[in-house]
């Protein structure tokens, strides 16, 4: 009887243990490159998401600056946040992205989870004028896709808490430039920025304004 129980004992506990390793084999294959890049390659796009090639030109900015602390602004559902993301997790640093729309947010914080980012990316949803005054010290890259006419809006509100070298990125500054003329006139005619505009992809024929800070 007692060597019954013992055996049985024992293969519960193989049985613990197996169990344990599926969950811990599950997340390190959510952080594996291989099953990251057929998730991104397979990721549904909506005409609100970033290209792939402009994606991929955001992760190598982030990676590239050894950017710490960043500051997405429209995440739509969260492919630009992911491709960040991968990058963030290098540096050892932290995105935080702001969504205004509650189902999108949703979205964009499942497909974090499935890519196993979601401590290193927090997705905030609420109207980014008001969200952007609570977030608490300084950053080294934003990203802003969100309304045109208030990208100046929220560069305002983000430029105090914007460390010297930081990276600053509009999307749509092509196709949208009307709509942010003045934040395109501000970018790239002050003093303390060097500012350029870059096609890394042709998909929606537009591009992006990358801005370095210079003090």
């Amino acid at each position: 009887m007692k060597c019954c129980r013992l055996l049985i004992l024992v293969a519960c506990t193989a049985l613990i243990g197996f169990n344990g390793l599926l969950v811990y084999s599950g997340e390190q294959n959510k952080k594996s490159d291989e099953f990251r890049n057929e998730f991104i390659e397979n990721f549904r796009r909506t005409g609100l998401n970033t290209t792939a090639g402009d994606a991929m030109m955001l992760r190598i900015l982030v990676e590239s600056s050894g950017a710490k602390r960043g500051i997405e602004i429209g995440s739509a559902s969260g492919f630009g946040a992911v491709n960040m993301g991968i990058a963030f997790e290098r540096t050892g640093g932290h995105l935080y992205t702001l969504e205004i729309d509650p189902r999108s947010a949703k979205v964009c914080r499942d497909n974090l989870q499935k890519v196993g980012l979601e401590n290193t990316v927090t997705c905030i949803e609420g109207d980014a004028l008001k969200t952007l005054p609570t977030l608490e010290g300084e950053f080294d890259f934003v990203f802003i896709d969100a309304l045109k006419q208030d990208y100046l809006k929220y560069l305002k509100l983000i430029e105090p808490k914007l460390k010297p070298a930081a990276v600053v990125v509009g999307d749509n500054v092509v196709r949208s430039a009307r709509a942010m003329k003045d934040f395109l006139d501000y970018i790239q005619n002050s003093p303390d920025y060097d500012s350029v505009i870059i096609r890394a992809s042709m998909e929606k024929n537009d591009g992006m304004s990358v801005s370095y800070k210079i003090r």
